[in-house]
């Protein structure tokens, strides 16, 4: 008898946190969803470029474009799902079925959303998201595309290889593109491939899991926002092609980007906020861009949960998904909690806004995976101010 009511015990105790899990993973797609939908359904329309409210004239040809690809970068992994008939099933595949009518018109010359539009070298950085879309969605959200709208994007990530990168984070730019053309068509401009590796793996690598945007530490979250998941996603695509030197690479690239999800996660307050300090802070919980891509790869640091990660992250959805953050007719508003205009630095238009989309890639998990499934305990900063046992922190090298 004794037995029997431990193990119900148990039972009841993992139901518990099923359902906790279900109903953070449903408040995780009405958050998606809401920011999503009005991107894909004007994009659909080819109606993006105008329909975006306008906060930086000098830098709106690119609007649509940098709204369409950060948007399908942090939503890939979930359309990636295999279709079904739940409700959020449906919703997947009305989200997907939009992506796909918005990719044809972005690669449509006679479209007002035409990439194409797009001035100086800003177009670069969004067929590196889109590329990194493609990539997280090879088989429904570029697989589902029809073979001459394949074709045209294939072509214009090739016409990207005119737009000459910075020494900064622009060489992982150029490095994703050409990843994907790897992963497609079996061939790259090698030089574009490996040049940011080399660059920050070799010399721009400060310690503890940090690397330098360039020869100099940057007090950002750029680690997060491109330079972690663009290595990953690069080597990657090296190992699938048979090199056998990046396996190494990847090695030693997946212990750095381990640490610093460690850190991202212990930035998290009791609260769900975070510290605002750096550039780009328009970009919001992109912040953890990388969190949430060791969170799909399911390569967590082994002292943090899955679970606890789930929660913590879901404390930052609560803070920062709110109507101070949406206009009256559902587009991201400038700022970083609320409309805050100051806070956009000079490249930033209303389409730069929604690389914070990247937060939702565990999505991309079935419900089942741990990450919902688990107990969503307390996150490091939680159980530390609450005077609970928390893990101790160290530097790797």
């Amino acid at each position: 008898m004794r037995k029997a009511m431990i193990a119900l015990i148990g039972c009841l105790g993992a139901a518990t946190a099923w359902c906790a899990g279900n109903a953070d993973r449903s408040a995780w797609v009405e958050a998606a969803t809401r920011i999503a939908g009005p991107v894909l359904e004007q994009a659909a329309g080819g109606r993006l470029q105008e329909a975006l409210p306008a906060i930086n004239a000098k830098r709106a040809s690119t609007a649509s474009f940098e709204g369409l690809a950060r948007t399908l970068n942090g939503l890939a992994p979930w359309l990636e799902l295999p279709a079904d008939e739940t409700a959020e099933g449906k919703a997947r595949a009305r989200l997907l079925g939009l992506a796909h009518r918005a990719l044809r018109q972005a690669a449509d010359p006679r479209s007002a959303d035409c990439v194409t539009q797009g001035k100086g070298a800003q177009p670069l950085v969004e067929y590196a998201f889109l590329a990194q879309a493609f990539l997280r969605s090879p088989n429904r959200l570029w697989g589902g595309l029809p073979p001459e709208t394949r074709q045209a994007w294939i072509a214009l990530f090739e016409k990207s290889r005119a737009i000459k990168p910075f020494e900064n984070n622009w060489l992982l730019f150029a490095g994703e593109v050409e990843a994907f053309l790897l992963t497609q068509t079996g061939k790259c401009d090698r030089a574009r491939l490996t040049r940011g590796v080399k660059a920050f793996m070799d010399g721009w690598y400060k310690g503890d899991g940090v690397y330098g945007d360039g020869k100099r530490f940057h007090s950002d979250y750029y680690n997060s926002y491109v330079i972690h998941p663009m290595l990953l996603d690069i080597l990657e695509a090296r190992i699938r092609a048979g090199e056998a030197e990046a396996k190494a690479l990847l090695g030693r690239e997946r212990k750095r980007a381990r640490r610093y999800a460690a850190w991202l996660e212990r930035l998290i307050s009791p609260e769900g906020t975070y510290p605002a300090f750096g550039r780009s802070l328009c970009y919001r919980m992109g912040a953890f861009h990388l969190l949430a891509a060791m969170a799909l790869r399911e390569d967590l640091p082994e002292e943090v949960t899955p679970g606890q990660v789930r929660a913590a992250l879901t404390a930052v959805l609560r803070r920062q998904v709110t109507d101070v953050n949406f206009t009256e007719t559902g587009w991201l508003r400038p700022g970083f909690n609320g409309e805050q205009r100051g806070m956009c630095d000079y490249y930033i238009n209303s389409g730069s806004l929604y690389l914070c989309m990247s937060v939702f890639l565990p999505l991309g998990l079935p419900p089942e995976a741990p990450f919902w499934a688990e107990d969503g305990r307390a996150w490091t900063s939680r159980r530390a101010w609450g005077g609970q046992p928390f893990p101790n922190d160290h530097a790797i090298d």
